[in-house]
């Protein structure tokens, strides 16, 4: 992306994104990443970045962990190992182990589901693969500690099994010449020690002349002389030798080692920028998660609709004070380019400004941004901004002509594929006149299809956005009240300075406002107090309307838990329904099993009696007997659902039910102990002891 001026990316504090970012890298290869992270203005570039970061977050977000732990910067290293004749230390070779392992790791966790899970995160591993060779030739030679194994060469081995030796021998040969020197009262409190590699004796410095040998140094009381004795010279030159023969052949080993892997050094390479690689992505999505960054949608065309956007930084800031960011929705398409925003000082107009710049920036760099993932975001090649003071005492221009040359430069370059941001359009010159030529600019810049945003005060660019094709009004919302900043961005309409209702607010003097609004143009001061009564009343009708969407919303949960209720009833009936036919259908086995069993044994006792007339009839009685129980029972049913029994004294005109053959009855009178029923069109004399009193039920 082509950016004017110069400082644009600082003026838009891109920087100091660029600063937290790299806060979250590890390892130097991710920072250099971020320092120099570049704007994309291709379509694919711009998708494979952010889908890579989409990726990464959505595993923060999960708590997948994902194995990249190396982050030592070897590019010396693996400079070094492609170089012929060089040689690698043990440590650096551990180094290039450990790099290789974390190798390992990464392609391990990109199994088969994870690939197609994390596409794009997978793309970057694609192009190589892993050697496992390379861990096993250092493990050849070096152990976990990065010392060199016996087992490296055979002319290691036999070098340190003579040294092995040697020191056996001199550790004996030294202990029995302390042990009777000691006797002698020779040796200081400490015995021996070691100078130059040699073990030596402390001697007491007056017993000196007694000790043949080689005086090494002496202590800085000069009460302690250290000597090599004699016995001794011969053993330590001899481990000396040895020694030397070691380091000759492990240095021989280790120049081995490198040249052997020297082969890898291209591919050690692009293991060590695919770790730097997932650190960069790694630090990127640590920093969506902070500021709540989504994934828009992106559009290979010049278009800029912001839903519910926040500046990043302020968003940061906000959040250290427990304080709410309010969200801003822009829109800039093909019939509305130029986005024209008025409203008080300190309403929030750059700030607006600024977010959408800031926002654009990121975008195109693979950087998730704090807007709603229904956003839509277009490609721009050129960004232009012009914002504050910028004249320039070296070249002895003032803030108006420097504004003159910013503006010169946008109208000449501008484009379809420009986006441009213009603070305070037309200011440092005459209202008048300075508003006049802020017209002809914002003109052509429609002119030349290039999108922006323009902040003003200017009386003549509010009016004229609603004429011009393409450009159309903004307003920053002021409580006026309370003298207080809403940051709340209202399109289709222009908005009020407020400038005489701060003035009365802060107590200035009632005669000095007067006079300046009689010296104010009359049109002029009309339109502003207008455009303040509207904004008011649009404050108003919002609150209102905020009031209305939450009753509606409560409303709508109510009817939620209602049908809740209602759909949690007729479930609970159905499970009552089929409890109850499950009843119907438990009794009419058991009834079934039964008369199986009896119709059985009967059939069992026909077989065996001799007289098997009477078996028929046993069958037959009882055949007709469960038929009678289930007319029955039948009945009993149907008096049951009609009837329903009292406990209550029987007297004359009781409703009754007789308790063997459940018949309902009147009572007609009572003779002592019996009672005389009329049941149908008969008349019966019953006990009374048989009888219990009913009444009807209620229809449900």
């Amino acid at each position: 992306m082509k950016c004017f001026p110069e400082s644009a990316f600082t003026q838009l504090e891109f920087d100091k994104i660029k600063n937290l970012i790299e806060l979250f890298c590890r390892n130097d290869f991710a920072k250099q990443k971020v320092k120099h992270l570049r704007i994309h203005t291709r379509l694919e570039y711009i998708q494979r970045e952010l889908q890579q970061t989409y990726e990464f977050k959505i595993l923060l977000d999960s708590g997948v962990y994902f194995p990249n732990d190396f982050s030592t910067n070897i590019s010396k290293e693996l400079k070094l190992l492609s170089i012929p004749g060089a040689t690698l230390s043990s440590e650096q070779f551990l180094l290039i182990k450990k790099l290789s392992d974390n190798t390992e790791n990464i392609f391990r966790w990109f199994n088969d589901e994870r690939r197609i899970a994390n596409p794009e995160l997978s793309k970057i591993i694609a192009g190589t693969y892993f050697e496992k060779t390379i861990r096993l030739m250092i493990d050849e030679v070096l152990d976990q500690y990065g010392v060199v194994k016996d087992t490296a060469s055979k002319e290691l081995a036999d070098i340190r099994m003579s040294l092995y030796r040697k020191r056996n021998e001199l550790r004996k040969v030294f202990d029995r010449i302390v042990s009777k020197l000691n006797k002698q009262g020779y040796l200081a409190d400490i015995e021996e020690s070691f100078m130059n590699g040699r073990r030596v004796l402390a001697v007491f410095a007056e017993q000196k002349r007694m000790i043949k040998g080689i005086l090494h140094a002496e202590s800085d009381s000069r009460r302690t002389t250290f000597i090599e004795p004699e016995e001794t010279t011969g053993l330590n030159n001899e481990i000396f030798s040895l020694e030397n023969e070691e380091a000759k052949e492990i240095q021989r080993i280790l120049r081995q080692l490198t040249s052997q892997l020297s082969v890898y050094a291209s591919l050690l390479s692009g293991y060590f920028e695919i770790s730097g690689e997932f650190d960069f992505i790694n630090a990127k999505a640590k920093f969506a998660k902070e500021i709540g960054g989504e994934l828009p949608v992106i559009r290979d065309k010049a278009i800029v609709k912001l839903i519910n956007a926040r500046h990043p930084l302020l968003l940061i800031h906000n959040n250290k004070l427990n304080k709410p960011t309010i969200p801003t929705n822009i829109t800039l398409d093909a019939d509305n380019r130029i986005l024209v925003i008025s409203g008080p000082n300190a309403g929030g107009k750059t700030v607006t400004l600024k977010t959408t710049g800031l926002l654009q920036i990121m975008i195109q760099s693979g950087l998730l941004v704090p807007v709603s993932p229904d956003s839509e975001m277009g490609i721009f090649k050129q960004l232009m901004i012009h914002i504050g003071d910028t004249q320039s005492i070296e070249f002895e221009l003032s803030t108006y002509s420097a504004h003159l040359i910013n503006m010169k430069y946008f109208i000449e370059n501008a484009n379809g594929k420009t986006l441009f941001f213009i603070d305070e359009l037309g200011s440092g010159s005459d209202p008048n006149l300075g508003g006049a030529f802020a017209e002809v600019i914002m003109e052509e810049l429609a002119m030349k299809h290039a999108m922006g945003i323009v902040t003003t005060h200017y009386l003549n660019l509010k009016v004229m956005a609603n004429k011009v094709k393409g450009i159309y009004n903004g307003a920053m919302q002021f409580d006026e009240k309370n003298l207080k900043p809403l940051y709340l961005l209202k399109t289709g309409s222009p908005g009020s300075s407020y400038t005489f209702s701060i003035a009365e607010r802060i107590g200035m003097e009632k005669r000095l406002i007067q006079r300046a609004r009689k010296l104010a143009d009359e049109s002029h001061y009309q339109l502003d107090q207008l455009l303040n009564k509207s904004e008011q009343q649009w404050q108003e009708i919002n609150k209102e309307k905020s009031k209305l969407n939450k009753l509606l919303k409560e409303n709508e949960q109510l009817k939620k838990e209602m049908q809740f209720f209602i759909n949690k009833e007729q479930h609970q009936q159905e499970v009552e329904k089929l409890k109850l036919s499950n009843k119907i259908a438990e009794d009419k086995i058991t009834y079934l099993k039964d008369m199986e069993r009896k119709l059985k044994a009967l059939v069992f006792e026909w077989r065996k009696a001799e007289d098997k007339e009477s078996v028929v009839k046993m069958i037959a009685s009882l055949l007709m007997n469960q038929k009678d129980k289930f007319q029955s029972d039948k009945q009993q049913k149907k008096i049951n659902e009609k009837f329903e029994e009292v406990s209550s004294n029987i007297e004359i005109g009781s409703k009754v039910k007789m308790k063997q053959n459940r018949q309902i009855g009147i009572v007609k009178e009572i003779r002592g102990k019996k009672a005389l029923l009329q049941v149908g069109i008969m008349p019966m004399l019953v006990e009374i002891k048989d009888l219990v009193v009913v009444v009807e039920k209620e229809k449900e």
